[in-house]
């Protein structure tokens, strides 16, 4: 601080000629107890006090005595830019101030140091004002590592009153707060894992250091889940300045400090991380002036003036940042604001957490519905027992590694959505999303902003956060379009123009948004017959086909029904808490009949046998009358399919033979004496043939 700074006291000045008389008139009427002495150039001479008209009372001297005779020839002088501090380390009573020669006042000691004391009194409030606006915990010790400062956020989250805190040594207190440590070694530690009454904290550690030499040692301390306030306590005034400087480059938040008038006076580092913004556009500039720069959106400080209370606001800056910002007013003791104190938050990423939040949750919610409809997992759809089978999958696994548009066709049933689902597991896409929508299944007026989303306020009844739609849910993974032949004429546009440029708008938006995604599709309908009745869009049809793949029906992979039979079996008693079985007769008739549902209609058909029939074991009779036909002949004979080698033969008849004896008896002891072998013999054969039960011996 200046003397330039301060009321200059009294503007009275003598001449060398005036009498003591007169002089002690000229005290009275302006009420001063001293005044420089002049020359006719105004050039200081000396100066005359109170103490001089004592003197000459003493020693009853002439009251027109001449002041140039009394007066104190010499003197100390103050210039404007003088810094007080520095002023009341030298021994005077009396300071005449000058400025360019010339005589300007005088002011006394005791009036420097009133005005030095005030002026670190206001720096001490707006310290304090400025640690209980910030979030974080603060500490500081002095050089023997005892606690001078112990904030309330300390208080709160370390469950201490600072009263009892202070003067402890921190080694004892909190062992692991570093800040010993610092003491030390005058080293900055920045980003220090801590952990202190057995939660963990990030610290940043600072000596404090005066005329080279550390005096002590500061904290500042974020709770990993939540910033806090920041609070600080000055242990001595001689102190303030360091500590006041290493808590506000130490804090997370940006500070930004203001006098009463708008003016900015300081801001720290993070502040100029926070914003994007250099500390040259603000220091020395009154916030109205940069407003109407257009470099922030609003001033916080202006309306914490205007109002005369803490306000908090949204700001956006010109570098693209959006930030919380409360702005604080310190009062003076008669009620004027003199400072105003800024904490600025950055909330550009917790806005774009919001969004991914929402995206999140619209692909939970996607999951959850999925989830719902699933009955089993992905593996265990998968049952590939034939040569033609494994084939296909080869294929499909190839297929998966490459990043291309596939149609998946094959008759209902067939399972092409297990076939999709393989295709995502086994893709580089993995790890992203896979979002499944069947497009007959989504009425056509809810259908364009379920896959594309909308914006706040599209239509009636909109959520007015808006919602990502199925093509934004999927960015990164896989979309599956079953059913894409039910797919509207309208939405056929629009899913060209995605496939064709990546990138969609919402509904009711404007801006289009870029996507990462790979296209699955899958029909059970004949789309070149659609596309010739002008049902279906051809330069869509071709963009899907770049990659046909086409489901075998189950009529065609006989040889699996019994795997998918056994499967069925087994799902659906684990799921019901049952143990039935089925017997060899009804597998015969399953193996005869074409199946025109395909793998769903079997597995539907196992589940409604199992559910259905009252005995122990599913029988023909349980059988509906389609599958049963007239196939009555011959089902308590064994059956082989077509003409095969007699040891084939007989292998197949002594198979089945034994299976059908597995499922009527309950001991081996029963099947061996019913087949008139022995029962190491009944063991040896069923180990042969894969039959396994838990018998009774």
């Amino acid at each position: 601080m200046k003397l330039r700074e301060i009321k200059i006291i009294s503007s009275v000045v003598l001449s060398p000629e005036q009498t003591v008389r007169e002089v002690a008139g000229i005290f009275l009427k302006h009420q001063v107890d001293g005044a420089p002495v002049v020359d006719k150039g105004g050039k200081i001479i000396g100066l005359f006090t109170k103490d001089q008209i004592y003197r000459l009372l003493h020693e009853e001297l002439n009251p027109h005595t001449l002041v140039v005779d009394l007066m104190i020839p010499e003197y100390k002088i103050g210039h404007l830019d003088d810094e007080l501090e520095d002023m009341l380390n030298d021994e005077f009573e009396w300071l005449p101030i000058v400025d360019d020669n010339q005589v300007i006042g005088m002011i006394t000691r005791n009036n420097l140091s009133k005005v030095f004391f005030d002026f670190y009194r206001e720096i001490s409030c707006e310290l304090e004002t400025i640690i209980n606006s910030t979030y974080n915990l603060i500490v500081s010790v002095d050089e023997e590592g005892k606690i001078k400062v112990f904030n309330k956020s300390a208080e709160k989250f370390l469950g201490m009153e600072a009263k009892e805190m202070k003067g402890k040594n921190v080694a004892e207190v909190f062992p692991d707060s570093g800040l010993a440590e610092v003491v030390r070694t005058g080293k900055v530690e920045l980003l220090q894992k801590v952990k202190l009454n057995n939660n963990y904290y990030i610290s940043n550690r600072s000596p404090i250091i005066k005329d080279k030499k550390v005096i002590g040692a500061v904290a500042v301390i974020q709770c990993i889940s939540e910033m806090e306030k920041i609070s600080r306590e000055l242990e001595t005034v001689k102190d303030l300045n360091e500590e006041l400087q290493a808590i506000i480059e130490s804090s997370f938040d940006g500070l930004y400090v203001t006098d009463g008038n708008g003016l900015t006076l300081r801001l720290n580092k993070a502040y100029e991380r926070i914003t994007g913004i250099k500390a040259d556009k603000f220091l020395g500039r009154y916030v109205d002036d940069i407003i109407n720069d257009g470099i922030v959106s609003q001033s916080v400080t202006t309306l914490a003036l205007q109002q005369k209370e803490t306000v908090s606001i949204i700001q956006e800056y010109q570098a693209g940042k959006t930030t919380l910002a409360t702005g604080n007013p310190v009062f003076d003791k008669k009620g004027n604001i003199f400072r105003v104190v800024c904490n600025v938050r950055d909330i550009t990423e917790l806005n774009q957490l919001n969004k991914e939040l929402e995206k999140a949750r619209s692909l939970s919610q996607h999951y959850q519905n999925q989830l719902r409809s699933m009955r089993y997992s992905v593996s265990d759809k998968l049952v590939v027992k034939s040569d033609k089978m494994r084939d296909f999958l080869e294929l499909v696994i190839r297929l998966a590694q490459v990043d291309s548009t596939i149609l998946i066709t094959g008759e209902s049933g067939t399972g092409k959505e297990v076939i999709a689902e393989t295709l995502y597991s086994n893709s580089n896409r993995r790890d992203g999303p896979f979002i499944k929508i069947n497009c007959g299944a989504i009425p056509e007026n809810l259908l364009e902003s379920e896959l594309f989303g909308y914006e706040h306020g599209a239509f009636t009844g909109a959520s007015k956060e808006g919602k990502a739609g199925y093509f934004e849910l999927a960015n990164g993974g896989v979309l599956f379009l079953d059913e894409i032949g039910e797919l509207p004429l309208n939405l056929q546009v629009k899913l060209l123009r995605v496939l064709q440029s990546k990138e969609f708008v919402r509904v009711g938006g404007g801006k289009p948004l870029k996507i990462d995604i790979r296209i699955l599709a899958a029909t059970n309908r004949n789309l070149r017959e659609m596309v010739a009745k002008k049902e279906f869009r051809e330069d869509l049809f071709y963009r899907l086909n770049v990659i046909p793949v086409n489901v075998p029906p189950l009529r065609e992979r006989k040889e699996e029904i019994t795997a998918f039979v056994t499967h069925f079996m087994l799902m659906f008693n684990r799921k019901y808490k049952l143990n039935k079985r089925i017997t060899p007769e009804v597998v015969d008739l399953f193996l005869r009949y074409d199946w025109p549902g395909n793998i769903r209609e079997l597995e539907n058909l196992v589940e409604r046998l199992i559910v259905i029939s009252s005995g122990k074991f599913i029988t023909i009779n349980d059988l509906p009358a389609h599958i049963r036909g007239g196939s009555q002949n011959n089902l308590n004979g064994v059956h082989v399919s077509g003409i095969i080698p007699l040891k084939d033969a007989a292998e197949s008849a002594e198979k089945q033979v034994l299976e059908r004896a597995y499922a009527e008896f309950r001991t081996i002891r029963q099947v061996a004496k019913t087949l008139k072998v022995s029962a190491a013999t009944v063991v040896r054969k069923a180990a042969k043939y894969g039959i396994t039960q838990n018998y009774e011996a």
